[in-house]
């Protein structure tokens, strides 16, 4: 399925939000994720299904100053 992914559209293969950061290598990673626009929490990203054409952003903190 297609998605966009960090502003990029990306073939994925898995079904859930969890799915998608196993793919990417950031399953264990502390990370933000929202999906079409929205917030979506640590909590439900197992059970939160995606659908073709959503768009997904994964964002990590940045340290420094």
């Amino acid at each position: 399925m297609n998605i966009i992914l960090n502003g990029e559209q990306r073939e994925i293969s898995g079904t859930t939000v969890a799915d998608v950061l196993a793919e990417i290598g950031l399953e264990k990673a502390r990370v933000a994720t929202a999906l079409n626009g929205g917030f979506l929490p640590a909590a439900l990203r197992r059970e939160t299904r995606l659908a073709a054409g959503d768009t997904l952003e994964v964002l990590s903190a940045m340290q420094g100053g």
